[in-house]
């Protein structure tokens, strides 16, 4: 018999292991210590973010076609394999490598795990549950990512070979769990005939459906420019903070409490569970709006009030918005059509970024 509360229980554990990486969220101050120059960094970050962009839409594919507990356990593999890489690299490709295989790790997480658990709870009659769980689920990898950012000290302490065997160690904790995941299917999504006939399949009606449904397509834009606008003033308030007087001592505290705002937002978005989507799409707005207009200010706490503020409604937006997609995606193309809505995002990041540059400069 399928038993919910173990398989949500799991995504939980999951969430909280794969979000606690010290050297993946140091690895730019890593590299550094490791003697890479800025522009070597510059590129291995472009490699990483190109591999995301190529394999977003494919990963989602092979999710739906050949399960998404595969792609799971072949995401914390990719994540274990690049830890692996970073520790042995000596130079800049290998360098590349490591992080197109970490790129790899993400992409056959999104819209997986997303679609395997909003799948369960549909197996299980609860997919009106599947808000709760997607606010619990953000608000524990927030804060486990703020917690790996405030460890930056300790990962340079440590060394870039004993971080990455910490992140080593918890993936491997983390595909333990992976495996004990159960695959369910809300609809029949078989495809039949070869492999390539049966990934194509799947992308051709992906692309139907969108085609067919211009209102989720606009939802995903929509979620996408609002979203880019809080995780890009994070981003820049990074420099600001310091350039306007905070103390680097602060600065890790600062950026710590900044992140928290993403979780506080993911969890309070249950309060209004029962608004209409524009209604609560309406506030969100309103609330990134005033979180960038704190953060244009030059005392760094009201900018870190800004950061806080701007991140609490992103993620009550973002929480909202994929479970309302996620009620509308058909289960065989439910991966599909989520890494979809990631590949929207990471367009709309690439030109919003020198905007975004320009106005917080």
């Amino acid at each position: 018999m399928f038993n919910i509360k173990k398989q949500i229980r799991n995504f939980y554990i999951i969430s909280t292991l794969s979000s606690f990486q010290i050297a993946g969220a140091s690895w730019v101050a890593l590299l550094a210590a490791r003697g890479f120059s800025l522009a070597e960094i510059g590129i291995a970050e472009g490699v990483f973010h190109m591999a995301s962009l190529l394999f977003e839409i494919p990963s989602g594919v092979i999710s739906d076609v050949f399960g998404r507990k595969k792609c799971m356990i072949l995401s914390q593999f990719m994540f274990i394999i690049s830890a692996l890489l970073m520790i042995l690299s000596k130079g800049l490709p290998g360098i590349c490598v490591s992080l197109v295989a970490s790129a790899f790790g993400y992409n056959f997480a999104s819209g997986t795990r997303e679609a395997l658990a909003y799948d369960s709870l549909k197996v299980a009659g609860q997919e009106e549950s599947y808000l709760a769980y997607s606010s619990m689920e953000y608000s524990i990898y927030r804060i486990g990512s703020a917690c790996a950012t405030m460890c930056a000290g300790l990962a340079l302490y440590l060394g870039y070979r004993r971080a990455n065997l910490i992140d080593m160690a918890m993936g491997s904790l983390c595909l333990l769990f992976c495996f004990r995941l159960k695959e369910v299917e809300a609809e029949q999504r078989q495809f039949d005939g070869i492999l390539g006939q049966r990934l194509l399949r799947c992308f051709r009606e992906s692309f139907h459906f969108l085609t067919h449904n211009s209102s989720s397509l606009t939802l995903m834009l929509f979620n996408a420019f609002c979203g880019s606008i809080p995780v890009l003033t994070a981003f820049f308030l990074q420099a600001r903070l310091t350039e306007n007087g905070l103390s680097a001592v602060w600065l890790g505290p600062g950026l710590f409490a900044i992140t928290l705002g993403g979780a506080v937002g993911a969890k309070a978005v249950t309060i209004v569970a029962k608004w209409d989507y524009r209604k609560v799409a309406v506030m969100c707005v309103l609330g990134i709006a005033v979180g960038l207009a704190l953060s244009l200010h030059t005392t760094p706490l009201v900018m870190i009030i800004g950061g806080f503020i701007g991140n609490l409604f992103d993620d009550m937006l973002q929480v909202r918005t994929d479970a309302l997609l996620n009620e509308r995606f058909p289960s065989a193309q439910r991966a599909t059509l989520l890494s979809t809505s990631s590949l929207t995002f990471s367009l709309v990041m690439i030109l919003m970024s020198p905007l975004m540059g320009w106005l917080l400069s």
